[in-house]
């Protein structure tokens, strides 16, 4: 059964590769979903997949490529909007 969580990642998070960076790791767990920054400098994702994957990307998302200073990470289930089926790994927008 696959599982759906809606992240919130605050830190030295933007300007350093984070968003394509973890694109790339979901894509290489095979999580779908998507990845944006937000206008507050943190950036927000929704990660969909296998619990195994997806708590694999999790634990990814806690540290972030190199130049990355993750300081928060908030990960809940997703609802809402953000609870739906996802194919693929999207980069959004700026939100």
């Amino acid at each position: 059964m696959d599982v759906t969580l809606h992240l919130s990642i605050a830190g030295r998070v933007q300007g350093v590769g984070y968003r394509e960076s973890l694109r790339a790791e979901a894509l290489r767990l095979g999580v779908s979903g998507w990845v944006r920054n937000r206008r507050d400098g943190s950036v927000e994702a929704v990660l969909q997949g296998p619990h195994e994957a997806v708590d694999a990307a999790l634990a990814w998302a806690r540290r972030g490529p190199p130049a990355a200073r993750v300081a928060q990470l908030d990960a809940r289930p997703a609802t809402g909007e953000f609870d739906r089926p996802y194919a693929g790994f999207e980069r959004l927008p700026s939100a």
